[in-house]
């Protein structure tokens, strides 16, 4: 019988108050991994009762961090906190994204750069990091999209982004190579989190259409997929994007 255990082994997910990053905590706690669940600090949101809650549903060793992924100081100090308090880290997810969707001539220069930064400039702030603080041996996953393959509509920013996200990961991968980190991303179709389901109503019917297994995703669907690039399981595996999206191309 082959299973996963990820006992004494502990993860940092990014973005994980809600959606994919929440259901990555806990799919990664229950193969054994010590989870950091870490959220955005913006006081407006629900991000942090929602890492709270997710850190009493989940019990003993997961921890709520609080930091803005576009401020390479406060991503500095959320990994010397997690060594602190979890010991070595083994695995960086990198989830936290948001979406700023509207047409190139309608987009407005901080909706482009607000999404650049998060999502893209947030992630190479997270994996420099990751490159100083991984034992040898680690893993990171990188969250891309279909939209980086598909170019979707309305999302010029948002798929700029997840394309560099995708050649960072190509890049990385043989940066860290020589300490057996491996370096790899997951492009998940429409997912119906939060996010998913801000599409409207219209839309995901023509994009449901598309998908040869008829449905969307479930947030553990992906959370699988990174449960199994973070495992042994996918030891000669690097430097590449798992598309997990029911059949759906462009």
């Amino acid at each position: 019988m082959i299973s996963i255990n990820l006992s004494s082994k502990t993860a940092l997910i990014t973005g994980a108050s809600q959606g994919l990053g929440a259901a990555t905590a806990r799919r990664l706690h229950q193969a054994g991994a010590n989870v950091a669940i870490n959220y955005w600090p913006d006081p407006e949101s629900q991000n942090q009762r929602r890492a709270d809650e997710l850190v009493e549903e989940l019990g003993e060793n997961a921890i709520a961090i609080p930091a803005d992924v576009r401020d390479e100081h406060a991503v500095d100090g959320m990994f010397t906190q997690i060594k602190e308090q979890l010991g070595s880290i083994d695995f960086v997810v990198n989830n936290a994204g948001i979406v700023r969707d509207r047409t190139v001539l309608k987009m407005t220069s901080e909706e482009w750069q607000q999404v650049i930064d998060t999502n893209l400039t947030g992630v190479f702030h997270v994996c420099q990091q990751a490159g100083h603080h991984l034992v040898d041996g680690g893993r990171i996953v990188n969250l891309a999209s279909i939209s980086a393959v598909m170019g979707a509509y309305g999302q010029s920013n948002y798929a700029a982004a997840k394309s560099g996200v995708i050649a960072l990961t190509r890049v990385l991968s043989r940066e860290l190579a020589r300490r057996s980190i491996n370096v790899n991303a997951v492009a998940p179709g429409v997912v119906l989190t939060e996010m998913g389901r801000s599409i409207p109503e219209p839309m995901l019917e023509q994009m449901k259409a598309q998908i040869p297994l008829d449905r969307f995703g479930t947030p553990y669907e992906i959370a699988n997929a990174i449960l199994f690039l973070c495992s042994d399981l996918s030891s000669y595996i690097t430097g590449q994007t798992l598309h997990v999206n029911g059949g759906w191309w462009a």
